[in-house]
């Protein structure tokens, strides 16, 4: 592979990083190499947002920022992209209009928060659709104050983000387009050496190639996951894949059948694709993580994890979604829920790479319902997620894929539930019943911090029910507490 630094752009100059540890988070490079303080740290993994910054790459042919969390994204992660932070803002010995709205509408106290807020709403501001309460709302899900409280954030919020953009950063996205452009020369990135590197290969060949070399090597997609295994598990790192680079694994391809997803396509750029398949889905992306996670993390890479408790595996097993992997030459495709084979245990091969995932559409005939069970609604882990997918014939069951996340050590099927549904009439309470109490036949929940065994089987028990409520009545509004955002009610 080609050996050349990692390059990016940070306040109009390109910076070359011709070599730093593998593990480099983005907050610590500011804060240590570059003395830029102004980027807090404060949960390290990633939830609470003091860390923001913003990125921004040319996406559908324009220049684009995203909010990112510095503190768990890697240095070698920049490679090709702008770097903005708080301290970028201000200009011509003027704040920034997000910041003079959150001075006019005292929307900080202690302080510590706010950089963060501000590199939220930048990216927002930078949009320049005229943000509604709503898009405000969602866009500071992954920001946390504990002092000034969000009132007054939000009406900030709505100031700064109801007009245009017209900042700096705006008035030279055409140079800096151009000047990102140039950097995305398409060759291999590997800074290191043999024992210890960061590694981005820009083709699915380089990388299978690669990590035939290195086995051992950890693949990172958008460092959601492994950020967390050097800030808070400690664990040494030394060989690391960036993902992100390779072209291949950047593709999501829509038909009328199917979604193919590359395994490095994040959330927000499956987001329109996968919300289309269902409202469900739809609601259920936008309480997947926050802005910060969902333009970062990738699908790929929550199924590669093989977390049980990630939200997307239980919807895809649901949906009859098969995984490709590829291993060196070789090439193999077997169905997700196969994938999963224990905990922390996933049928892929030390050097085996996850490509692409294929999700069918529903059929005619099929109801789909997805509901997720956390302690918060914006930016939690399940304590239990169900995804179920029905097929009706006549007013009877004649087939369901139901699985469940948080249930086991990974993403499982509810068999003996399924079987037991098989030939019931969808109104039939008492049979329905008696289905769901067959999911003790196929699971043994942990207790644990997020919820009881008990809970976790009657809750799962209330959801089947609910869902086939809803699909008896072919309207969701009349279970639903929280309104399916911008999604039709319709069955």
């Amino acid at each position: 592979m080609t050996t050349r630094p990692i390059r990016f752009l940070h306040r109009g100059a390109v910076v070359e990083a011709p070599g730093f540890p593998p593990m480099t988070t983005v907050l610590d490079w500011l804060r240590l190499e570059r003395r830029l303080t102004g980027t807090k740290e404060g949960c390290g993994e990633g939830d609470c947002g003091a860390c923001t910054v913003a990125l921004g790459r040319v996406k559908d042919g324009r220049l684009a920022y995203e909010p990112a969390n510095a503190c768990i994204m890697l240095l070698g992660q920049l490679d090709g992209a702008e770097l903005v932070t708080v301290e970028d803002l201000a200009s011509g010995g003027r704040l920034h209009p997000v910041q003079q709205a959150l001075v006019d509408h005292h929307g900080s106290q202690c302080g510590f928060c706010t950089p963060g807020f501000v590199m939220s709403l930048f990216t927002l501001y930078q949009e320049g659709a005229g943000a509604d309460r709503e898009a405000v709302l969602e866009r500071l899900a992954g920001n946390l104050c504990r002092c000034t409280g969000y009132r007054p954030i939000v009406d900030a919020a709505l100031a700064a983000c109801s007009t245009p953009p017209d900042d700096a950063h705006a008035r030279r996205s055409a140079a800096t387009a151009a000047t990102l452009a140039d950097l995305a020369d398409g060759d291999d990135v590997f800074v290191g050496n043999e024992e210890a590197f960061f590694a981005a290969p820009a083709s699915l060949d380089a990388l299978a190639s690669l990590m035939q070399r290195h086995p051992d090597a950890t693949l990172v997609g958008g460092s959601t996951d492994v950020g967390l295994w050097i800030t808070k598990q400690l664990r040494t790192l030394p060989k690391l894949v960036h993902t992100g680079r390779v072209a291949e694994l950047r593709t999501l391809t829509v038909t009328d059948e199917a979604l193919t997803i590359g395994a490095a396509v994040t959330y927000g750029e499956a987001a329109v694709a996968l919300g289309a398949l269902d409202p469900d889905v739809a609601l259920l992306l936008q309480r997947l993580g926050s802005a910060q996670v969902r333009t970062a993390g990738t699908i790929g890479g929550n199924v590669a994890n093989g977390s049980p408790i990630g939200d997307m595996p239980p919807l895809l097993i649901s949906l009859g979604a098969e995984v490709a992997l590829r291993h060196g030459e070789a090439v193999r495709t077997l169905p997700l829920e196969r994938f999963f084979i224990a905990y922390g245990r996933q049928d892929r091969a030390p050097g085996e790479v996850v490509t692409h995932l294929r999700v069918p559409r529903l059929a005619a005939g099929e109801h789909l319902r997805v509901f997720k069970i956390a302690k918060r609604h914006d930016q939690d882990i399940s304590s239990v997620m169900l995804a179920m997918a029905v097929r009706l014939d006549g007013g009877r069951i004649a087939g369901a894929r139901i699985a469940f996340g948080g249930m086991a050590g990974i993403p499982k099927r509810a068999e003996a539930v399924e079987q037991a549904l098989d030939g019931v009439a969808i109104d039939d309470g008492a049979a329905i019943g008696r289905a769901v109490a067959r999911l003790g036949e196929d699971f043994t929940p942990l207790d644990d911090h997020r919820a009881s065994a008990a809970y976790r089987l009657k809750v799962a028990a209330n959801l089947v029910i609910k869902g086939l409520a809803e699909i008896a009545a072919g309207d969701r509004s009349a279970t639903r507490l929280t309104p399916l955002r911008g999604a039709s009610h319709a069955a």
